[in-house]
């Protein structure tokens, strides 16, 4: 049993489904019979009067602690107890509607049986409301003796004030957004809220007696005056945050205070607005009541959170915190049958519970554990027959291959062969008369329960799938599921990747979480189409391999035609985006073209190229098979798609900038035109409402700017990436890298799937090759000791990057390998003898340094002395290779 804990003195559960809130309770002597009666209202409409007497702590709440129990026509936003009836001081009971102000007696009639006594209520008098009520207090308004006043704040913003059974006036709040909490000071004789301006401001109630009738603008039949001043607030102060609830506290040992309890602190104020004492609040508060202490100039207060836990402060000192059953919208301070200080705390669905703070003694005790002697030949027996099980299976769990052994959750992905009869694509950017998609077939299978499971399907943008979220009905052992989906080009530029992943994850009844994944590859058929071949092109690379050529009918069925013969050695791709790319086959060497007009674009082709062979190669059972590439790498066109993509996202900072400027400009003209609009004698509007209209325009302009721009670096980052794949490739075919290296190498160059304005590309890329500089392709010592900045920001330009990039290409090409042990990255570079000897592509290509470096990458052997010739000869490829 815990010590913090509330302890259960009394506790109910009110009706079912019934809402409530902060209004909703109350505890006063309503029947003055000399004892606190505890009165609830809820949302339903029903009131209910308790006053509980537990024979025992604990026990369960008997038929007569509930006095009175009424239905009203209307939802019940707040109860309070006053002196509301004018010719007497008893107290009567307020019941705030939301049109409506009732007020009633409360009285029992003592019975002459066992039944006990008899409790009814009767209507005293009733207020019709013109304006929705939000919640309402009361006091001696202007200091009048022997009666209370009330007032009624509306949703609106509107003061109405009664005087018991009469309408004295009504005053509109200035610069009224949304309801506060509304209390009265008597000590002031004003009112305090708090206002949507995030405020505390107290209003005189004199200053509103005397300030201009509010409703002389509605033009009702209340008296007018025919003067009166403006309502003016007494004071004000900022607490910078929304308030749940405001208290006064005037006891006789304390100074006199205005509590408010904000959404993260607990404010204490004097009564001219002067901030006391804060206490910052590190849970969320849910209601409070501030009470009397027992020592000298303090004040005691309970706060309720939303963690279930009722804590009381001592100014701004913790003292205690109890732990309770529900979540407290509202919490009182009680003294019934002798009790004093009782917790009355009351939940949102009713839970109502009087509690008290103490310390319960803890009566459990350990049961006594019978001893017996010890057999310990009984034990050794036991012992050596786990042993021998533990062996049984250390020696048994590996004979089945890794291939076989036994997966609870297993999720597989099918692409279709053939393209779909009738396309399946929607909302595709693409300007083409059919946008292709194909059917991917997934089936999950499980050999255990499986509960609920989630599939994901996910495809890299701009492609897109028909639907990417499954959610399956529970999996029996042995069962499986499957979906059926498309894919199709969704964005108006060519993909990075034509890979999907699948992802299905689910729990079983023991609550194991389990996992599985699996990929699956695209047909090239659904981003492109067989074209004519193109006789020019801007970029040119060339892919050496260590056999004979293949022809394109053998590796390229799905795109060559067997009746056109020169489709053996010449091939064209259209993409559905409006690109062309070529590839061509040297009939007398073992080398591959790849040409097109964009060098992005030839990153799929170059790839499914290398694909193809590899397999083509794998099925005739040759394992010697190896691609290589002995050109220059084309860095300097790789850098005009860096500085494209850096040129948006720069332009998308300023567009930014600019937004945030006009919607400054756009708010402070709405403020100046609502501060107008609401004067009664308004001034000329000098052009505001023509300049707010082009101010709009103009944010309206930007944001569709904007827009666009952040289209256009989605295309230029996915253009990016491609090229980064490209580049990638190229290297790890120029300098033979391992799988390890390629790796390491993509973990560099493409740490981002997305790119966002917080985290760029650019200095993602810039930090990670720099690291690998400093470390494994380091030259001395002295650059390992360099240490990088540890925060990302975007940079001011890309030259260090194209530097870092250039120096990376120089370090590989002296012989710098990719490691990330730390042995190799104490190694120092050296120049490998020989070197790589590379072909360059043309004559022109021979001496091309690389931007940032004195490296040209290029060790030729033989000077190309022909330059080739644009166009599409006999054997295009084949001119390359002329001394």
């Amino acid at each position: 049993m815990s010590l913090f804990k509330a302890r259960d003195w009394w506790s109910t559960t009110l009706g079912e489904k019934e809402e409530f809130d902060q209004g909703c309770l109350c505890v006063a002597d309503v029947d003055n019979s000399g004892q606190d009666k505890i009165i609830v209202g809820s949302y339903m409409g029903y009131l209910r009067i308790f006053h509980p007497h537990p024979v025992k702590p604990g026990d369960d709440v008997q038929a007569e602690d509930l006095l009175l129990e009424v239905q009203l026509q209307e939802p019940i936003l707040q109860v309070e107890v006053g002196k509301f009836v004018s010719g007497t001081e008893g107290l009567h009971l307020a019941v705030l509607h939301c049109r409506k102000l009732c007020v009633y007696a409360v009285s029992g009639t003592q019975g002459n049986v066992e039944h006990g006594n008899q409790y009814q209520i009767k209507l005293m008098y009733e207020h019709n409301l013109q304006r929705t009520a939000c919640n309402m207090t009361y006091g001696p308004f202007g200091g009048v003796k022997g009666r209370d006043l009330i007032c009624i704040q509306s949703m609106d913003g509107m003061l109405m004030l009664f005087e018991q059974e009469s309408y004295a006036f009504g005053r509109f709040l200035p610069g009224f957004l949304l309801p506060g909490p509304l209390t009265y000071s008597s000590r002031t004789d004003s009112f305090i809220t708090v206002s949507s301006c995030q405020q505390v401001e107290s209003y005189k109630y004199q200053v509103l007696v005397f300030a201009t009738d509010a409703e002389a603008r509605q033009e009702t039949v209340q008296q007018k005056l025919s003067s009166g001043k403006r309502l003016v607030v007494d004071w004000v102060l900022n607490i910078g945050e929304q308030a749940l609830d405001i208290c006064i506290v005037s006891f006789n040992q304390a100074v006199s205070s205005v509590f408010v309890l904000g959404e993260r602190n607990l404010f204490c104020l004097k009564d001219n607005g002067q901030l006391r004492f804060m206490k910052k609040l590190d849970y969320s508060p849910s209601c409070f009541i501030p009470y009397c202490s027992v020592k000298e100039g303090t004040i005691n207060t309970l706060v309720g959170n939303h963690s279930n836990v009722l804590n009381i402060y001592q100014d701004v000192t913790l003292k205690w915190a109890a732990q309770l059953p529900h979540v407290p919208v509202s919490v009182k301070v009680a003294n019934i049958q002798n009790l004093k200080g009782v917790i009355v705390t009351l939940s949102e669905n009713g839970h109502l519970q009087c509690s008290y703070l103490g310390t319960d003694p803890s009566f459990f005790q350990a049961p006594r554990v019978d001893s017996k002697e010890v057999n310990y030949e009984e034990f050794n027996a036991e012992m050596k027959e786990l042993q021998k099980i533990i062996r049984e299976a250390m020696k048994t769990q590996d004979i089945l291959p890794q291939s076989e052994k036994r997966r609870d959750l297993i999720v597989t992905a099918e692409v279709s062969p053939d393209l779909d009869a009738e396309s399946k694509a929607i909302d595709s950017e693409v300007k083409a008369e059919v946008v292709p998609s194909v059917t991917v077939k997934v089936t999950v299978q499980s050999r255990v329960t499986a509960q609920k499971p989630n599939l994901s399907v996910c495809v890299q943008a701009p492609l897109a799938v028909t639907c990417d979220q499954f959610i399956f009905n529970d999996l029996e052992p042995d069962s499986s599921e499957t979906v059926v989906l498309s894919v199709f080009l969704k964005g108006n530029c060519p993909p990075s990747e034509l890979e999907g992943n699948c992802v299905v994850s689910c729990s079983t009844p023991t609550g194991i979480p389990k996992v599985a994944q699996c990929k699956f590859k695209l047909p090239l058929r659904l981003i492109c189409f067989p074209a004519q071949p193109s006789k020019s092109a801007n970029h040119k690379i060339t892919i050496d391999t260590n056999k004979p050529p293949i022809s394109f009918l053998t590796i390229f069925p799905d795109f060559a035609d067997p009746s056109e013969d020169d489709q053996a050695n010449v091939l064209g791709f259209q993409f559905l985006t409006g690109s062309k790319i070529t590839l061509l086959a040297s009939k007398t060497s073992q080398r591959y073209r790849i040409q097109s007009d964009q060098l992005e674009d030839l990153w799929l082709i170059t790839k499914e190229l290398t694909l193809r062979l590899e397999e083509h190669f794998k099925k005739q059972n040759c394992k010697d098979f190896a691609c290589t590439f002995s050109g220059s790498i084309p860095l300097q066109e790789y850098f005009e798609l860096i500085d494209r993509h850096f040129e948006l996202r720069l332009n998308a900072e300023k567009f930014r900038e600019l937004l945030s400027e006009r919607a400054v400009q756009f708010r402070a003209i709405e403020r100046r035109l609502l501060t107008r609009f609401k004067d009664k004698t308004p001034a000329p509007l000098q052009h505001l409402d023509t300049l707010l209209e082009g101010t709009f325009r103009e944010v309206i302009a930007l944001a569709d700017a904007a827009e666009k721009n952040q289209a256009n670096m989605f295309q230029a980052f996915t253009k990016l990436k491609s090229a980064t794949h490209l580049v990638i490739m190229l290297i790890s075919l120029w300098q033979k890298l391992n799988a390890d290296q390629i790796a390491i190498m993509e973990a560099a160059f493409l740490p981002l799937a997305e790119d966002t304005q917080e985290l760029g590309w650019e200095e993602t890329v810039d930090s990670a090759i720099s690291s690998l500089l400093r470390t494994c392709l380091s030259k001395s010592s002295k650059e390992q000791a360099l240490t990088l900045g540890g925060q990302l920001s975007m940079p001011k330009d890309t030259s260090r990057l194209k530097k870092n990039i250039s120096l990376f290409c120089d370090r590989l090409a002296k012989g710098g390998r990719l490691s990330l042990s730390t042995e190799s990255a104490t190694q120092q570079v050296t120049v490998v003898p020989g070197g790589c000897s590379t072909i360059p592509e043309s004559d022109l290509e021979e001496r091309v340094v690389v931007l940032g470096s004195t490296a040209t990458f290029t060790n030729h052997k033989h000077a190309a002395k022909q330059k080739s010739k644009p166009g599409l000869s006999e054997d295009a490829a084949e001119e390359e290779e002329k001394p």
